[in-house]
C-alpha cells in the first residue's frame, strides 16, 4: 500500500518541526555565558578544610540568604596569590587588590514574583543544599551559565531537558518542581507562601 503524497509531506514536515523544536530551538533560546573565573569547590574543600556549604554561603541575621560570598571573604586567604592558576591571578589582581566584587553569574536566580526562603528550607526543614543544587561542592569544574534570551532567567529554572521527561528531582526550579517536593515531604503551602 502506497501512502498518499500529502501524508508523506505532512510526516516529513512534522519530523522537521519536532527536530527543530527539541534540538535547534533550545540552542537558539539560550545564550551561554562563562563565569568571570574558574572556582574549584572541591579543591577549596580539600585544601582549606571547608566541609559545609554554609561556611561560605551564609544566611543573614534576618534569615535571608546572603548568596555568593563577597570578595572580602575570598581575600581572607587570597590577599596574595597562594597558587599558580590563572583563575587565582585574575581573582587577586582584578578583584581583591582593587576592591571590586567578582561578577559571578547566578545559576538559580528566581523570577521577581517568587519569594524563596533558604532559612525555612535549610534550618526549619533540614534540607541539604544538594537537594536543589546538586553536588557543586564536589566539583572542580565551573558550569557554563545558560540564560534564556527572552526571559533573562537561568536554564536551571526550567531544567536541562526541554521535555522535562526523565529528569531528576533537583533538575529544575519551576513552580511544579516546588509543588512536587512539597508533596513528597507532605507539606502544604498556599500561593502567598511563595508569591508576594
Amino acid at each position: 500500500m502506497k501512502l498518499p503524497r500529502n501524508t508523506i509531506v505532512f510526516g516529513f514536515g512534522l519530523a522537521v518541526a519536532l527536530f527543530a523544536g527539541w534540538f535547534v530551538f533550545p540552542r537558539l533560546l539560550y545564550v551561554q555565558k562563562h563565569q568571570p573565573l574558574d572556582f574549584l569547590h572541591k579543591t577549596h574543600a580539600e585544601k582549606s578544610g571547608i566541609a559545609e556549604c554554609n561556611e561560605c554561603h551564609t544566611l543573614r541575621d534576618d534569615g535571608t540568604f546572603a548568596g555568593i560570598p563577597p570578595t572580602e571573604k575570598c581575600a581572607g586567604c587570597h590577599s596574595e596569590r597562594i597558587g599558580e592558576t590563572p583563575a587565582e591571578a585574575t581573582l587577586v589582581n582584578d578583584y581583591i587588590k582593587p576592591g571590586h566584587e567578582t561578577p559571578w553569574l547566578v545559576y538559580s536566580q528566581q523570577p521577581k514574583n517568587v519569594w524563596f526562603s533558604h532559612a525555612i528550607h535549610v534550618k526549619r526543614a533540614g534540607l541539604a543544599c544538594t537537594e536543589c543544587h546538586l553536588t557543586y561542592g564536589e566539583s572542580d569544574q565551573v558550569r557554563v551559565s545558560e540564560v534564556n534570551r527572552i526571559s533573562g532567567y537561568s536554564r536551571d529554572i526550567w531544567g536541562h531537558s526541554i521535555s522535562r521527561l526523565h529528569r531528576a528531582p533537583h533538575d529544575g526550579m519551576k513552580m511544579s518542581d516546588c509543588e512536587d517536593c512539597h508533596q513528597r515531604h507532605n507539606i502544604e503551602v498556599g500561593c502567598l507562601g511563595c508569591h508576594q
